[in-house]
């Protein structure tokens, strides 16, 4: 080998290589072939065909020209690939089963929804459709950017200035590298109306803009079988919509039953779904139907299914939506290019982007015609100088050596520009006629008063926003047409959630785990010191342990002994009256038998994003040990539970608290004392973490009794003790100490108020449902304790049998609704009280 033979041989690692090119070939697929852009709606090969159709004149006032003609034209000047890929594409944009607003008119055979292929492009013809043309409007005032075409002789735009959405309306399908997408069409109207309220208010939320854009509007009609699909869609960007053709029973003058088919779902081959149909007919998996006949011609679509004697039409109709592809479903992808980049939009997203181009289009156009009109009024200014000074003029162009002599004699004398000295040169004589001289005059006039207009149109937002708001009414008026897919709600549609009213009611859960739900107005209120009415039937050894109000619609999170956590929705806790015993848990909950429930939470919403992150569940053990964690790791339900805690060997989970991240922790001990800290004290940790130190407790003996979360400048702490005595007092009074410290005394804890049961939260319009374990409870409003030193004893709350206990403590809130007298015959003393209807949402 001669030496130096290898010199230009540059070594290469052939996996760099091979994945360098596959990412520029994939970015080149993604953003120059497969996906539409958010503006226009288009694809790079769309928007060449319409460009160069214009560019050749066949506009929809203009005789056709050859298909070949015009693929020639876009192949040669804008797009170097197969011929092939170009006329298929302008096929598919002139068929009215393909596109919901065909760009193309067609003449001659463009193919069939029975998948016939269109005749060669030497013998069809086409021009473009006037809505096409509202794409193109206004494409050489300058309105978008253009780029060199490849071989850089010309140049394409880079986007169409779009005076239609026309990716809502014609929707969009590609496969790229990675990704894909599917855009359904819609109805112009909607779209616009749609449009609109975005622009009237920008705050629109999607559920708002559902009300104008209602569902997808497929060309050839059908129906969309239930809304959820649709609803994910917009939300989202994805979604699976359910369509199916139009069907109706006729009866034949024999009696014979006939299921006609008018329009079928979108993308389904007519021919090829009969033909499928037939073969199932034959194959016995279809049964009831005796014949089957395509009698659909130019006036419209008519299959015809005829039925055997025997047959019911409603169950032959529903086997032909279950088997053939009488139904079918879109699945949505909304994934469109946003400044070069794929993006998955929501409906509001692709309306925002849509009218942000807009926006541009109408700003640039503004702006050339303000150009333009100074350009022309700086002229007419020459002409009047002229005219004004006539004889002068005239004088010196005939005493002029040649014409660039008389140019700059006019600039020097008139003080003109060289612009205006060269338009009054070429000035004909008939201008100098006087009227002629008016029409100047005039046309400067009008050109000062729209300079004048285009210029505050710069200057002004809102007026730019009411240009494209009636430019889009224009455009209803020109082109909107009906709706042609009708909705069909499903069973899916109506959740069982959706038929239960979203009202509160009393949770109740024994020490055994008996749970219900009750009304709330089942509960009375109580004087402080009353023996309290009889709460709930129970075995001699169970007592009622948590009580507290919820909604009906809200997600109940269930923590337990051992730090696992269940989810269950309010409305699925068995309904009983105040005296019924309830259902055991272990029956709507997977918990184990040696486990029990130690925490129930409520939250009223898993699935927004901003909700689940910004708020936080905080955990304290009986060791005292304290872990805060965001929503969003507790928000995927999971029918088994999670492991939301991890405990050690010998503690257990006590109490979880709800929080926004900026409370104040109190925990207290059943020795009675209790600690005072800022949330921010504790870090948010992972689900399967185990905690920091929140307390130092006193002695082996000491643990945890409870912990209050206050983010309220109005509230009070209460503690109560075992033997029925509580007292409020002022957050202030337990001041702030670090985490992991031995706390202030909370309550003067003695024989007689026996130790520390509950520490609460509170404030006047609060009232305490208090349970004892004999399971007697009372209702009493907190704002009839009075406010205490933290050290002190405090006061009974509620009198106790001998050797009864309390047993738990909750609250629920007032409402200042219907008050009903009761009389209380249970107490010598006949206390008046209050009925509560249905409290304030927590």
């Amino acid at each position: 080998m001669a030496e130096g033979e290898n010199e230009n041989i540059i070594p290469i690692n052939i996996e760099e290589e091979m994945r360098g090119a596959y990412i520029d070939y994939s970015m080149s697929v993604i953003v120059s072939r497969a996906l539409p852009d958010v503006r226009d709606g288009m694809k790079p090969v769309h928007r060449r065909i319409l460009f160069g159709m214009q560019e050749l004149g066949v506009l929809h006032n203009k005789p056709y020209k050859k298909s070949a003609r015009i693929v020639g034209e876009v192949l040669g000047k804008y797009h170097p690939h197969g011929d092939s890929a170009v006329y298929e594409t302008m096929v598919r944009m002139a068929q009215d089963w393909s596109l919901r607003y065909p760009l193309v008119d067609p003449q001659g055979n463009f193919g069939s929804i029975d998948g016939d292929n269109a005749a060669a492009m030497r013998y069809t013809e086409a021009r473009l459709k006037r809505i096409a043309e509202e794409l193109l409007t206004d494409i050489n005032k300058e309105t978008v950017d253009f780029q060199l075409n490849f071989d850089d002789s010309l140049k394409e735009p880079v986007v169409l200035p779009a005076k239609i959405p026309a990716l809502l309306l014609n929707g969009a399908s590609g496969i790229a590298v990675g990704m894909a997408t599917n855009m359904a069409p819609h109805q112009l109207g909607e779209v616009i109306d749609g449009t609109i309220a975005y622009i009237e208010n920008n705050d629109i939320t999607v559920e708002e803009l559902m009300k104008h854009v209602i569902a997808p509007d497929f060309p050839t009609g059908g129906i969309i079988y239930g809304y959820n699909g649709v609803k994910s869609a917009y939300e989202t960007g994805r979604g699976r919509v359910v369509m199916r053709g139009k069907a109706t029973i006729e009866t034949k003058d024999t009696g014979k039953e006939m299921i006609i088919i008018n329009e079928i779902p979108y993308l389904v081959n007519k021919a090829n779904m009969i033909e499928k149909t037939a073969q199932l007919i034959q194959e016995k998996k279809l049964e009831g139907i005796s014949a089957i006949r395509d009698e659909s011609d130019r006036r419209g679509m008519r299959i015809v299914y005829e039925l055997k004697r025997d047959a019911i039409a409603n169950v032959v109709l529903n086997n032909l939506y279950k088997q053939t592809q009488l139904q079918t479903s879109f699945s949505i992808n909304n994934v469109a290019l946003v400044k070069g980049r794929p993006y998955t939009l929501n409906l509001k997203e692709l309306i925002v982007h849509y009218v942000n181009h807009r926006h541009e289009v109408v700003t640039r156009r503004t702006e050339y015609e303000l150009r333009e009109a100074e350009k022309r009024a700086h002229i007419l200014q020459g002409y009047l100088i002229a005219l004004d000074n006539l004889d002068e003029v005239i004088s010196l162009i005939r005493n002029s050596r040649d014409p660039e002599t008389a140019r700059t004699g006019l600039m020097e004398k008139f003080e003109l520009t060289e612009i205006q000295a060269r338009a009054i040169l070429d000035m004909r004589l008939q201008r100098l006629t006087g009227m002629e001289r008016e029409k100047i005059q005039k046309e400067y006039e009008e050109l000062m008063l729209l300079i004048e207009d285009l210029k505050d149109i710069l200057e002004k937002k809102e007026r730019r926003m009411e240009i494209i708001k009636t430019e889009l009414s224009e455009i209803k008026e020109r082109y909107n047409d009906e709706r042609r897919t009708t909705i069909e709600h499903n069973a899916e549609d109506f959740s069982y959630e959706d038929m239960i009213p979203n009202e509160e009611v009393i949770i109740t859960v024994s020490h055994q785990g008996y749970v219900k739900r009750t009304a709330l107005k089942e509960y009375r209120t109580q004087g402080r010191g009353g023996v309290g009415s009889r709460g709930v039937s129970t075995k001699d050894d169970d007592y009622t342990e948590y009580l507290f109000s919820a909604s009906t619609h809200n997600y109940l999170l269930i923590f337990t002994d051992k730090g696992k956590l269940f989810w269950l929705k309010t409305y699925a806790i068995p309904e009983g009256s105040k005296t019924s015993k309830g259902r055991p848990i272990q029956n709507l909950i997977n918990i184990e038998s040696d486990d029990k429930i130690r925490s129930i939470i409520q939250v009223t919403d898993l699935n927004d994003e901003d909700y689940i992150q910004n708020n936080f569940l905080v955990m304290v053990t009986k060791n005292g040990v304290i872990k805060k964690t965001t929503l969003e790791q507790y928000s995927r339900p999971r029918s088994n539970g999670i492991i939301a805690l991890n405990i050690r060997e010998d503690d257990q989970l006590l109490n979880v608290e709800f929080t926004h991240g900026d409370s104040h922790i109190l925990i207290a001990a059943k020795s009675g004392r209790a600690i005072h800290f800022h949330e921010s004290a504790v870090r948010p940790m992972g689900r399967t973490a185990t905690g920091v130190k929140a307390i130092t407790l006193s002695d082996d003996k000491d643990e945890v009794v409870g912990m209050v979360c206050v983010n309220r400048e109005e509230a009070t702490l209460l503690v109560v003790s075992e033997k029925g005595y509580g007292k409020r007092s002022a957050v202030e009074e337990y001041r702030i100490t670090n985490r992991g410290g031995k706390g202030v005394k909370a309550m003067n804890v003695t024989d007689k108020t026996g130790s520390l049961v509950a520490i609460k939260s509170v404030i006047d319009s609060d009232d305490l449902m208090i349970i004892n374990k004999s399971g007697i409870i009372i209702r009493t409003p907190v704002s009839g304790l009075r406010i205490m030193g933290r050290a002190t004893q405090g006061v009974r709350l509620i009198k106790l049998n001998e050797n009864d206990e309390i047993s738990s403590v909750a609250k629920v809130e007032q409402v200042e609704e219907e008050i009903e007298e009761i009389q209380d015959n249970a107490d010598e003393n006949q206390n008046e009280s209050n009925d509560s209807e249905k409290p304030k949402e927590e």
